[in-house]
């Protein structure tokens, strides 16, 4: 195993011990959609890996930041391996201040990584400790595990504007 090889491992550990954001159990239960004034906007999601039992719910917060929004942050509560748990944390580490264009950007990046078999190399400058992932995506059995969060993600997003939108509707 490369030295690279070595640091990607412990870092994968380390987020899977830690579990950045990983405390979603602990936060008052909230509705999906417009919360208090000032709270933001907030899209919740649970996936489930039927092949691994690996298993997580995500909750996203939009905000404003500057000229727009931006992710204030993400919480989530799961159970599985140390790639999907590591993964979920690296995530909710990342995320807040993106603004919701970036980081579809940031996922549909991930998403083809994962995707590509390990013939594509990782946008470290991107993916930031993601980029640690990459390895994964030579493991086609593995790639739903480092996905979950990610597209549990992408579906909170999804819910968050989509209430924006009703909420401006109205």
């Amino acid at each position: 195993m490369s030295g690279l090889d070595s640091l990607y491992q412990q870092l994968i550990l380390e987020h899977s011990r830690a579990r950045t954001g990983a405390d979603l159990a602990s936060l008052p239960d909230v509705a999906t959609g417009e919360p208090a004034t000032g709270q933001g906007l907030t899209g919740q999601s649970h996936q489930l890996n039927p092949v691994c039992g690996d298993e997580i719910t995500l909750r996203l917060s939009l905000g404003t930041a500057g000229d727009g929004q931006a992710v204030t942050e993400i919480h989530w509560d799961g159970e599985g391996c140390a790639i999907s748990m590591a993964s979920a944390s690296i995530l909710s580490e990342m995320a807040p201040g993106m603004s919701p264009l970036s980081f579809r950007h940031m996922i549909d990046h991930f998403r083809e990584l994962m995707r590509s078999r390990g013939k594509l190399e990782a946008d470290e400058e991107l993916l930031q400790d993601a980029a640690a992932l990459a390895g994964v995506a030579k493991y086609p059995a593995r790639v739903k595990c480092a996905m979950l969060a990610w597209v549990a993600a992408e579906d909170a997003l999804h819910q968050a504007e989509a209430s924006q939108t009703a909420f401006r509707a109205l």
